[in-house]
């Protein structure tokens, strides 16, 4: 889907209902290709004279390939998306380029950051009134997104946590389900955050940004050096939390083999004793005794109770 934005009399940001063209291609402020077909990557290619990147490109991590400036002055920056697929958390690396005072995105899906900007950018006078503008009302509506998400994880922690410290009944699995999957939640909000920090750092070295749409971003990398004190805490508390876990999960362990080594010693007398009476000599004084066997299991049961009674009595059971 090939969709463009400009701007109103009013300067608000605003989808344009007429056919696409090469004209309307031309003077758009903004390009937003969303899993975009050949023929509208074609167009969008040729209009500009530049190569759009495939799904490998906009995958790639090294720095050097998320933000770049090509040899015409163009200015491209891949920038991670956190959001929900199946109600489990995904980064999607959207692809930002900047030529000739337009912006073009690529994504393979749809994003709530863009559409919770597309309904601002229509009320709001100059919230998204150029390329970079855009870029910088998407990154903030990201970073407050991330907020939210280490709000939610840590809200979520508290439960786990009663879960693991407090109810005894409660199952252990559960609860190592659930930090894992908060672990995983603030682990891509983690990757998000310091890949929106290297975004702005590159386009404050680059972009040539005027003096509001500096400070923007400066206030967005406070915002984020902000955060990542608040994220590194959530880990150490799903650390904590998971080692509680396992620690409890040991003690459980550890209880049952307690038991059956202590069942173990309890029958070796016993055994001992039928063992000693179940031999085949040919003189065993107690065979002939009238109470014999009386004798025999009297004794067994008493081999088995004192052990019992020791390990009762050094406060081992």
């Amino acid at each position: 889907m090939l969709n463009t934005y400009d701007l109103n009399a009013d300067h608000c940001l605003i989808a344009r209902q007429e056919e696409t063209t090469e004209s309307t291609l031309a003077s758009a402020l903004w390009l937003d290709l969303v899993d975009p077909t050949d023929e509208e990557r074609t167009l969008v290619e040729i209009q500009h004279r530049l190569p759009l990147p495939d799904t490998e490109d906009v995958g790639e991590i090294e720095a050097s390939a998320r933000s770049y400036q090509d040899e015409a002055g163009g200015l491209h920056v891949h920038s991670m998306f956190l959001h929900h697929v199946d109600d489990r958390p995904r980064n999607t690396t959207v692809a930002f380029t900047f030529t000739g005072g337009q912006l073009i995105t690529l994504r393979e899906r749809e994003i709530p950051a863009f559409r919770l900007l597309r309904m601002r950018a229509k009320r709001q006078k100059g919230l998204a009134a150029d390329a970079i503008g855009i870029l910088l009302a998407l990154f903030e509506i990201k970073i407050n997104d991330l907020a939210d998400t280490l709000e939610e994880v840590y809200t979520g922690l508290e439960h786990t946590s009663n879960l693991v410290l407090e109810e005894s009944d409660a199952s252990i699995e559960d609860a190592i389900d659930e930090l894992a999957r908060h672990e995983d939640t603030n682990g891509k909000v983690r990757l998000c955050l310091m890949d929106t920090q290297r975004a702005l750092t590159f386009l404050l070295r680059h972009g040539k940004l005027s003096a509001d749409h500096a400070e923007t971003a400066r206030e967005l990398l406070r915002d984020i050096e902000s955060l990542l004190p608040h994220n590194s805490f959530v880990f150490d508390k799903v650390n904590f939390l998971m080692d509680a876990a396992q620690g409890f999960i040991n003690i459980q362990q550890n209880q049952i083999i307690k038991i059956f080594s202590i069942a173990a010693v309890v029958f070796l007398p016993p055994t001992l004793v039928a063992s000693a009476y179940g031999m085949n000599f040919d003189f065993m004084p107690e065979l002939g005794w009238t109470l014999g066997y009386p004798f025999a299991i009297g004794l067994m049961v008493l081999s088995g109770i004192a052990p019992y009674w020791y390990f009762k009595r050094k406060g081992w059971l």
